[in-house]
């Protein structure tokens, strides 16, 4: 008896914690699209969040729910595009190759700085002193934050200045988000004429911090033939819609801050 009524008592309570089990599973069974899952598959799990959701779960969740376009993975592209249509029996929808772009042409050839930073090697610690080290402060730092975050290898630190690689960025908008003065952006591959300065100061001052930076001329806004670009709080900005990639304001700029 010693050892039979701790054994029953023993059994009947794991056959009650089984019934129990049982009928919370039941209760609280939250069916599951086998879709989500696929989809989820699709997509290249960079939980990069450039399509606008959490991560690639959230997302593959939001298109079977919620009739989130099928086309917003720029890792995953028109392949992932493709995949998740045959999975939703829909059409593929159209994906425009993007990639991101250093909106800064001031390397250390152009521009100087202004003390040397002997604190940790990142450019949102340089960022805290005085905005920075460099005469810009509106350009690149060059210490690599963007590098550092990106998982493709796509970009590089050149002369103290970074460079994307377009033919291997997926445009998830890491660097985006790591670069301190926000000066990368995302933009179609196709549109290949770009203002690369994002100096906010005057003429006079641009041009004394860099010889490479757009001093708001307005001679490009005034050549373009499409309209497609304006001089706003000294800076020139293109209008993508618009642009068709002439030239023409590239070879009007007297600084060569258009590429």
């Amino acid at each position: 008896m010693t050892y039979i009524i701790p054994a029953v008592i023993l059994g009947v309570c794991g056959i009650l914690a089984g019934i129990l089990l049982t009928a919370a599973s039941k209760i609280f069974y939250v069916e599951v699209d086998e879709r989500v899952e696929k989809i989820g598959e699709a997509l290249p799990q960079a939980n990069c969040g450039a399509c606008g959701f959490a991560g690639c779960a959230d997302y593959a969740d939001a298109i079977v729910h919620n009739n989130a376009p099928t086309n917003l993975c720029r890792p995953g592209g028109a392949d992932s595009a493709g995949k998740i249509a045959e999975i939703l029996g829909t059409a593929a929808a159209d994906v425009i190759p993007m990639t991101a772009i250093v909106r800064c042409n001031g390397d250390c050839n152009v521009t100087k700085t202004q003390f040397d930073f002997d604190g940790v090697q990142s450019c949102k610690a340089v960022k805290r002193f005085y905005g920075g080290n460099g005469d810009c402060k509106y350009g690149c730092i060059g210490l690599g934050d963007c590098m550092a975050v990106c998982e493709y290898n796509a970009i590089s630190i050149q002369n103290n200045l970074a460079k994307i690689n377009p033919a291997l960025c997926q445009a998830c908008g890491q660097c985006v988000n790591a670069c301190p003065n926000k000066i990368i952006t995302i933009k179609p591959k196709s549109n290949v004429i770009d203002v690369l300065c994002s100096s906010g100061a005057n003429g006079k001052a641009t041009k004394l911090a860099c010889s490479n930076g757009c001093i708001g001329c307005k001679i490009c806004e005034k050549k373009c033939p499409e309209g497609a670009i304006k001089v706003e709080n000294n800076h020139a900005s293109i209008n993508y819609e618009k642009c068709t990639n002439c030239g023409t304001c590239k070879s009007a700029c007297p600084v060569k801050a258009i590429h």
